[in-house]
């Protein structure tokens, strides 16, 4: 068994090597947030958001490190004040001598990356990218080991899925077949053409909007139908927190320190509850 403990540069050195800094979109923000390099690393939590709930977690758990998928400060920020949500995380943070590190879209390119797990949760095989974006691969696309409904697909991948009170949104026929599916997590109706392209039957992103959908939808009248699966931003994107997690144990672990891993389980979507407007619902 290890002894010895690594420092927040060398946990630092072996994120920017699975998710270099580089491969970041132009607009990105990721990277070290807080911390100090030479403070050592014993604990370290994953999460999608660094939202309060979660840095309270961190904090009140005794880690050392948060590590998050979205970044907390994406834009130009003129003050910490406690004022402002975002003061109050920075403050948490750093009265609590919690360090922070976010890989975001460095993440969603990386292989494996945020784009895989949700392709594994698919039941994806023969698994490819999906587009490539300012000279970076972007979402996966794949095919189901053998064919099935939507709605049972649909199932499948909700079994997998953290619970979100808004679950899945699909567009779609439940009872049509489909067997090629494309993947990309978090905000993903840009891609709509490269699902086509790729010969989706299904395509699995978040945050789709009304008009984007619609006009899929009217596209489709006169060809091969793509079938529209909103699995939420936050669960599409928290089941690459395992992975990662494990990863980064191993590889500080191969170092020969110590370190102690979890995935926070607070859910940082934004929904709490879902009511019904359909007619059958009601009756």
């Amino acid at each position: 068994m290890n002894n010895s403990t690594t420092t927040l540069a060398q946990v630092t050195r072996i994120l920017d090597g699975f998710y270099p800094p580089s491969t970041a979109q132009s607009w990105d923000a990721v990277g070290l947030v807080t911390g100090d390099p030479a403070q050592p690393i014993e604990r370290v939590l994953f999460a999608v958001d660094p939202a309060l709930d979660v840095i309270d977690e961190a904090v009140n758990g005794g880690y050392d490190l948060l590590v998050t998928h979205h970044p907390l400060l994406m834009r130009g920020v003129k003050s910490v004040a406690t004022t402002s949500g975002k003061g109050r995380a920075v403050t948490a943070l750093v009265v609590g001598d919690v360090a922070l590190y976010a890989a975001h879209t460095n993440a969603d390119v990386a292989t494996p990356g945020v784009n895989d797990a949700l392709a594994v949760a698919c039941g994806l095989r023969g698994v490819e990218p999906l587009v490539e974006t300012e000279g970076q691969p972007l979402g996966r696309v794949g095919d189901l080991e053998s064919p099935m409904t939507l709605r049972a697909f649909c199932e499948r991948l909700a079994s997998k899925l953290p619970p979100a009170p808004v679950g899945l949104r699909v567009s779609g026929d439940p009872d049509a077949e489909v067997a090629r599916v494309a993947v990309l997590g978090g905000a993903g109706d840009g891609e709509f053409g490269a699902a086509r392209a790729a010969g989706a039957d299904v395509y699995v992103t978040a945050d789709l909007r009304h008009h984007p959908a619609i006009e899929s939808r009217e596209e489709d009248a006169a060809d091969k139908p793509l079938f529209l699966v909103d699995a939420g931003h936050w669960a599409s994107e928290w089941l690459w927190l395992e992975h990662a997690s494990e990863r980064l144990r191993d590889a500080v672990g191969a170092e020969g320190a110590d370190l102690e891993v979890a995935v926070s389980r607070r859910r940082t979507d934004p929904w709490d509850f879902l009511v019904s407007t359909s007619e059958g619902e009601q009756q």
